[in-house]
C-alpha cells in the first residue's frame, strides 16, 4: 500500500515542478496559440505517453544506459530538436494557411502532433533529471515497486495534463488577442518563432 503521507508530498512537488515554464508548457501553449487547444490534446497524449516512459526508465535504471552512451541520447536529442525547427519554420511560411473564421486549422496531422509531444518529452534532458532525482526517494523500498510506480506516474500525468491544459487554453486566449485586426500574421510568426526556440531549447539543453 501506498504511503498517504508520502503521496501527499509528492503532489504538490510535481505540481510545481510541472507548472514551471519548460519545453513541453511551452510547445502547449504554442500549439494552443497556433490550432486550438482540442487539437493540441494529440500533442499532450504523446508527450504524456513519454513522460511516463522516462518515468518508468529512470525507476527501472535504463537511465543508467543512457548516461553510460551519451552519444545515443545527444543523437535522439538532435533529431527531436531539428524536427521541432523544421515545424516552426514551416509555421512561418504557411501564413497563408490560418483562417479567421471559426477554429483556426494549422496544417499539421494528428500522428504529427502525437509525436511532437513524444520526442519533446523523451529527448528532454531535463525531464530526465528531474525523473531520476525526484522518483527514488519517493519509492520504499519495502513495499512492491509496481504499485508504487504506477501511483506516481498517474500522479505525474494528471498534473502534466492539467499543466498543459493550462498552457494550452493561454496560448488561445493570447490568438485570440492577436487575430484582431491585422495581427494574424504575428501570430502565425511568433508560434513559428516560438516551436523554433523549444527545438534550440531542446538541442542546446
Amino acid at each position: 500500500m501506498f504511503d498517504l503521507a508520502i503521496l501527499a508530498i509528492f503532489i504538490p512537488t510535481c505540481f510545481f515542478v510541472s507548472i514551471t515554464p519548460g519545453m513541453c508548457m511551452t510547445l502547449a501553449m504554442t500549439l494552443g496559440m497556433s490550432i486550438g487547444v482540442r487539437r493540441t490534446i494529440w500533442m499532450m497524449l504523446g508527450e504524456l505517453i513519454g513522460v511516463a516512459l522516462v518515468a518508468m526508465a529512470a525507476v527501472l535504471g535504463v537511465a543508467n544506459m543512457m548516461l553510460n552512451y551519451p552519444t545515443v541520447f545527444e543523437v535522439l536529442k538532435w533529431l527531436g530538436a531539428s524536427y521541432l525547427v523544421y515545424i516552426g519554420v514551416n509555421m512561418w511560411r504557411t501564413q497563408a494557411k490560418i483562417l479567421l473564421e471559426g477554429n483556426q486549422k494549422y496544417s499539421v496531422s494528428r500522428q504529427s502532433l502525437f509525436s511532437q509531444g513524444l520526442i519533446t518529452a523523451i529527448a528532454n534532458p531535463k525531464g530526465w533529471a528531474f525523473m531520476i532525482s525526484l522518483l527514488p526517494p519517493f519509492i520504499n523500498v519495502e513495499h512492491d515497486l509496481a504499485p508504487q510506480l504506477m501511483t506516481l506516474i498517474s500522479v505525474i500525468m494528471v498534473t502534466e495534463f492539467t499543466c498543459m491544459m493550462i498552457y494550452a487554453s493561454g496560448g488561445k486566449s493570447l490568438k485570440l488577442f492577436l487575430s484582431r485586426g491585422d495581427n494574424v500574421k504575428w501570430m502565425n510568426r511568433i508560434a513559428g518563432s516560438l516551436m523554433v526556440l523549444v527545438g534550440f531549447w531542446l538541442a542546446l539543453g
